[in-house]
C-alpha cells in the first residue's frame, strides 16, 4: 500500500513534466506495466523496446534485438518481461540487462500479440502465421491450430484458459492443447482485453467494442467507423479505453456500457494503450510519442498534446529531390542525432559498406554482403526494387521509374546526408 501511495504522488509531482514520452523513432506499437506499476514497457516500429520510469516518464534501458519492429510486450508477475517481434522470435528479458536471457523462434510472420497466464509459469503468443503457440518451459511448446487468418490478440482468463482473436473473425477458447469453444464476429478481431469479471472486451475491424460473456454477446459499444485497434482496462474494470486507426480514444464506462468521453489528441493513429491504475492511460502513437492522460476528466497531463512544428525538410522545400524523400521519413534519418527510425540512418551513406551501421539490427541475407552505398547503387535500388536488387531485406517494396527523379534524388541525399 505504501508503494501504491509513493507512486500516486511521484504520478501527480511529475504531470507537468511529462507531457509526452520521447524515445521511440517510429510508431509506439505496444505497451505493458509491470504488477507493481513501477515500470513500463513499449515496442515501437523502429525496433526498439523501451523500459520507462512510470512516475516520471524517464527511459531507464533501450534494447535491441529484433530484426524488425517490437509488437508485443507482456510483464512477469517477477519482472521480468517479453518481446515479441515482427521476425516471429520473443525473447526473454531481466530488469537492466542488454541482450535476452533467452530467446525462441515460434513464428514465421510477426508476433502480434502476448500473454502471460495467471500463475505465470507460461505464455502465449499469436501471430501472422495464423498460429497460437504457448511456452511452458523452454523446451515444452504446444501449438495451437485453428485460425484461419492472422491472430492478432491472445489473452488469459483467470483460471488458465486461453483465448485468441483472430481475422477471420473468430474468437477461441482452448485449454490443455485443445479448442473448447469458439464465438463468430462479424468482422475481424483486432484486440482484447479482458475485464476482473472475466468479461472478454473485443476491438473489431468495424469500430465496435463487444463484450462477451458467458459465450454470449452480452454488449455492443459503436466507436465509429473505423478498426478497433487496441484495447486497455482500468484494473477495477470501470472503463475499458478503446483506440481507433485513426486516432479517436473512446473511454467507456463499463457499468453503464457508454462512451463517456473521447480523448483529443493529434489525430494520428493510436496503435497501444495500457491504463497503469485506475485513473491514468498511457497511449502510444504513430508520431513516435507515449502520451498520458487522466482518466477522470479525459485531459492530457501536463497540457494539452499538439503536433509540433518540426518539419525536417523545410530547409530543402524547393528540391524536388526532398519531395521523393518524404516517402523515406517513416524509416529513416537524414541526420544520426534525430535518433532511431525503423531502417538505418542515411548520414554518410554514400561511401558506407551495406549493412554496417552498428546502431541498426540488419536482416541476415544482407550482413556480410559486399556492397558499397554509392549514388549509382542507391539509385538502381530504387530503379529494379529493394525486393530484386536485395533480395532478403527489410525494406518495403517501391520504385522510382523515372530516371530524372531519381537523379534529384541522389542529388538531395547528397548534399542532406553529409
Amino acid at each position: 500500500m505504501l508503494r501504491l501511495i509513493l507512486l500516486s504522488l511521484a504520478l501527480l509531482s511529475a504531470s507537468v513534466h511529462a507531457e509526452e514520452w520521447r524515445g521511440h523513432g517510429g510508431p509506439v506499437r505496444t505497451l505493458d506495466v509491470s504488477k507493481d506499476g513501477w515500470e513500463i514497457v513499449s515496442g515501437g516500429f523502429d525496433g526498439a523496446s523501451i523500459v520507462w520510469n512510470a512516475a516520471n516518464g524517464a527511459a531507464k534501458n533501450v534494447l535491441r534485438f529484433h530484426a524488425g519492429s517490437v509488437d508485443a510486450v507482456a510483464f512477469l508477475p517477477n519482472g521480468d518481461f517479453l518481446t515479441g517481434g515482427e521476425d516471429g522470435i520473443v525473447a526473454l528479458w531481466q530488469p537492466g540487462s542488454k541482450s535476452p536471457v533467452m530467446h525462441w523462434k515460434l513464428h514465421e510472420a510477426r508476433v502480434a500479440s502476448l500473454a502471460i497466464s495467471p500463475d505465470g509459469k507460461r505464455f502465449a503468443s499469436g501471430s501472422w502465421d495464423g498460429l497460437v503457440k504457448i511456452v511452458a518451459s523452454p523446451g515444452v511448446i504446444t501449438e495451437l491450430q485453428g485460425h484461419q487468418a492472422p491472430v492478432n490478440a491472445v489473452k488469459f482468463l483467470a483460471d488458465g484458459t486461453l483465448v485468441s482473436g483472430g481475422q477471420d473473425g473468430s474468437l477461441r477458447f482452448w485449454r490443455d492443447g485443445q479448442q473448447t469453444a469458439m464465438l463468430s464476429m462479424p468482422s475481424g478481431i483486432t484486440a482484447l482485453a479482458i475485464l476482473p469479471d472475466q468479461t472478454i472486451a473485443i476491438g473489431t475491424g468495424d469500430g465496435r467494442v463487444r463484450l462477451v460473456s458467458d459465450g454470449r454477446i452480452k454488449a455492443e459499444i459503436a466507436t465509429g467507423d473505423f478498426p478497433v485497434i487496441a484495447l486497455a482496462a482500468t484494473r477495477d474494470g470501470k472503463t475499458l479505453a478503446a483506440a481507433q486507426i485513426r486516432g479517436a480514444v473512446s473511454l467507456i464506462d463499463v457499468p453503464s456500457i457508454k462512451i463517456r468521453t473521447t480523448l483529443v489528441g493529434p489525430g494520428l493513429p493510436v496503435w497501444s494503450l495500457v491504463a497503469i491504475d485506475n485513473a491514468t492511460l498511457l497511449t502510444g502513437g504513430g508520431d513516435r510519442l507515449i502520451r498520458r492522460w487522466n482518466l477522470a476528466t479525459g485531459e492530457p497531463v501536463g497540457g494539452v498534446p499538439l503536433l509540433k512544428s518540426n518539419d525536417e525538410l523545410a530547409a530543402f522545400a524547393d528540391d524536388p529531390g526532398a519531395k521523393l524523400y518524404r516517402a523515406c521519413i517513416a524509416c529513416h534519418t537524414l541526420k544520426r542525432s534525430d535518433g532511431p527510425r525503423a531502417g538505418p540512418t542515411l548520414e554518410g551513406i554514400f561511401g558506407r559498406k551495406i549493412g554496417t551501421d552498428t546502431d541498426y539490427v540488419y536482416s541476415d541475407a544482407l550482413k556480410g554482403k559486399d556492397l558499397v552505398w554509392t549514388p549509382e547503387t542507391v539509385s538502381k535500388l530504387f530503379e529494379v526494387g529493394p525486393a530484386h536488387y536485395l533480395p532478403g531485406t527489410k525494406m518495403p517494396e517501391q520504385t522510382i521509374g523515372s530516371a530524372q527523379d531519381r537523379e534529384a534524388l541522389m542529388q538531395f541525399l547528397a548534399k542532406a546526408t553529409k
